[in-house]
């Protein structure tokens, strides 16, 4: 199977999942990139089995609305029953790197949010330890080099992601060379660097339920 079958086969598979958890009233929650895209694909095909939907950025709101799915804002809603997204990359614990579509921030906030998260990936995104692929951080862009200076202590290498603004006015640094043995301490370390606005290791809230897709099928993984 291509990459881009692969990915299908997780958008399907999540619909399946989170389908027997949804009533007319739930609220679905979408996250951003290649995958959660095809997850939106899939989801249209069933727009009578919810009200609505979250999304974790202006690209995904609008693919929803353009299949006819309601987009409402995350203060406006009660709750969200599932949240479902992609992943730059797993461990086996279910902690996450993710950002590579610059969406992070709204992604972890819909993510604490949801009642259940459910992270869409095929079988390359599954590590032994984070930190391959460069860790993103958002950052507020007057502490730009600070934040560098502060990430390079911690034993990065960052690089600032030219022509990238977020939804949120922000710029990204990417963090190379950094694997990342202990997530939720460097999570939570990154974070308290005055300037940051969050980065995108997801180990303090980690996926509950992880779809692999690979060419035996969609294997599914849990939180352990």
């Amino acid at each position: 199977m291509t990459q881009d079958e692969l990915k299908q086969a997780a958008g399907r598979a999540a619909l399946d999942y989170i389908l027997p958890k949804l009533d007319p009233d739930s609220i679905v929650g979408v996250g951003t990139g290649s995958t959660t895209n095809c997850f939106i694909d899939a989801l249209a095909t069933r727009k009578g089995c919810f009200q609505g939907t979250v999304a974790s950025s202006e690209a995904s709101a609008a693919r929803l609305k353009q299949h006819g799915i309601p987009v409402y804002g995350l203060n406006s809603v009660d709750s969200v029953a599932v949240y479902v997204d992609g992943a730059d990359e797993s461990n086996d614990r279910l902690e996450l790197i993710k950002g590579g579509g610059a969406a992070l921030t709204r992604e972890k906030i819909i993510a604490a949010v949801a009642k259940e998260f459910v992270c869409i990936a095929d079988e390359s995104k599954l590590v032994g330890v984070l930190g391959k692929f460069p860790l993103p951080v958002e950052v507020i862009p007057m502490a730009r080099s600070h934040v560098a200076r502060q990430l390079v202590k911690l034993g990065g290498d960052p690089v600032y992601r030219e022509g990238v603004v977020t939804d949120n006015g922000n710029i990204i640094l990417d963090v190379y060379n950094f694997p990342i043995a202990t997530p939720t301490k460097i999570e939570e370390a990154i974070n308290n660097i005055t300037g940051v606005v969050t980065n995108g290791i997801f180990a303090r809230r980690p996926a509950d339920v992880l779809l692999l897709a690979g060419k035996a099928g969609v294997r599914t993984l849990r939180r352990k």
